[in-house]
């Protein structure tokens, strides 16, 4: 990963126009080759961003950050303050908690509680940057992927939206569609998850651990 600090302004040109002037900001560029620039202000998202697939060209005093759809995120460069690159490595991804295993364990095994006529394609599904909890089909034979959370919070849908970006590039899978499960989920969550086309599904651990106990009960 690539942490470059600058005072600069940035421009994207594409389908929308968006101008930043300049100020002082940090540069993220990692491995998969996605650029985000970040202020001091904010937890979670970027200022700007491309997403991979794209390529960084540099000259001096500019970066040009263009995608396969020709798109450009211009970013000038008045003044570099810290320039710097750390090899992070392989990360294992987030480990559920024994409730939230559970409960993905428990989807699994009754997908058609996430919507009518779902069925389990696969537990895990890899991506390249980690698996997706669970892979289904709809009642129409549509891909969707699932994210399951004891607690549904921004980050998850975060994540969810990464797989997705990645799922929809595989043209036996695409289109993707998402959906967001958890025992409970934040309002902000929700709104993030709806902006982006993702459904959401609060599911009731208890119901399902019931659905579990008949199923091994003999009498």
């Amino acid at each position: 990963m690539r942490l470059v600090i600058a005072k600069c302004s940035v421009d994207y040109v594409g389908r929308l126009s968006a101008h930043l002037p300049p100020a002082t900001r940090l540069l993220m560029v990692k491995a998969d080759g996605s650029v985000s620039i970040h202020a001091d202000d904010r937890a979670y998202k970027p200022l700007n961003w491309m997403s991979p697939p794209c390529r960084l060209e540099e000259a001096p005093g500019v970066w040009r950050v263009v995608n396969k759809a020709g798109e450009e995120l211009r970013i000038t460069l008045e003044e570099i303050f810290q320039d710097t690159s750390y090899e992070l490595g392989v990360d294992p991804g987030l480990r559920k908690d024994g409730v939230e295993a559970h409960l993905q364990e428990l989807l699994a095994a009754n997908p058609e509680t996430l919507g009518e006529g779902y069925t389990l394609v696969r537990r895990e599904y890899m991506t390249a940057i980690g698996p997706v909890d669970l892979l289904c089909r709809d009642a129409e034979q549509g891909s969707v992927a699932v994210e399951v959370k004891r607690r549904g919070e921004i980050d998850g849908v975060e994540q969810l939206t990464r797989y997705l970006e990645l799922l929809n590039r595989d043209p036996l899978l695409a289109p993707v569609a998402g959906v967001f499960a958890a025992q409970e989920i934040k309002p902000q969550a929700r709104v993030l998850a709806t902006d982006r086309g993702i459904r959401c599904v609060v599911v009731d651990y208890d119901r399902l651990r019931g659905i579990e106990r008949d199923e091994l009960t003999l009498f």
